[in-house]
């Protein structure tokens, strides 16, 4: 299958299937399998080590090495869905060499996102089932519904106007802190901290935090500790934006 197809070409695709999976939140173990599973589908075996700063990509049949940079930032779990299909696809010979070259680089530009709307239903969505633990009043679980809607506005009008990292979860967890505690110091909701804790919920890093533990499992444990460090921080600075909020309101209102 090899052909006019040489392994210079073989391994740019490698590395640019690792690259978006990884930086897309896929796990360095699956990374490593898919990059060298598409090798194989052509008949070249490939070895591929990934970090969350680079992967480096080799043909064991020569010198033919190529290291990529990823940027790891917000991830998109459906483009890693879209290369593990295509990688099937490929393995199964179902399509080219070209025509997945030519889909790999159609993945790696498009946007893939869903509307305001959808996202803003879905963050309020998120932040109620935490109140039914809690046994909250029907009032607060309809309150958590719209707090965690502005708390997750915050954080992402935020993102577009600041490169800082953990600032826009920090300022979404201060609006968050500062709505609950003045919807309970008017009477409107019962308990403040159970629409703060369940709120919260949206902008709680869930991939890093599990793919960290996933990475550890299997001994991965620099890519590990680099995403539990990257999760933990992310809740520092939650963790703080809640503070902050909660003694400026104590401070201006006296509660």
């Amino acid at each position: 299958m090899m052909g006019a197809i040489t392994e210079a070409d073989i391994v740019t695709l490698c590395g640019q299937v690792g690259t978006i999976l990884l930086e897309n939140g896929a796990e360095t173990a699956r990374v490593e399998n898919t990059v060298e599973y598409v090798g194989r589908a052509v008949d070249l075996p490939v070895v591929c080590h990934a970090t969350m700063t680079g992967i480096f990509v080799s043909s064991e049949r020569s010198a033919t090495t190529r290291i990529f940079k990823v940027r790891v930032g917000d991830f998109n779990l459906q483009k890693v869905d879209e290369i593990n299909t295509l990688s099937r696809q490929f393995s199964n010979h179902e399509i080219t060499f070209d025509e997945i070259k030519k889909e790999i680089v159609r993945v790696q530009n498009e946007t893939l996102d869903f509307s305001w709307i959808t996202k803003c239903i879905g963050a309020g969505l998120v932040s109620m089932p935490p109140m039914l633990l809690f046994k909250a009043t029907w009032g607060d679980l309809g309150w958590a519904f719209f707090v965690g809607i502005l708390g997750y506005l915050m954080s992402q009008v935020i993102s577009r106007h600041s490169k800082i990292p953990y600032i826009p979860v920090a300022m979404g967890s201060l609006v968050i802190s500062v709505l609950a505690n003045v919807l309970g110091f008017v009477g409107m909701a019962h308990d403040a901290n159970y629409i703060i804790i369940s709120a919260l919920m949206p902008l709680v890093p869930g991939v890093p935090m599990t793919n960290s533990l996933r990475e550890i499992i299997e001994r991965n444990t620099i890519s590990g500790l680099v995403r539990a460090t990257d999760a933990i921080v992310s809740g520092i600075s939650i963790g703080s934006g809640v503070i902050i909020g909660q003694i400026v309101i104590q401070a201006i209102l006296g509660g």
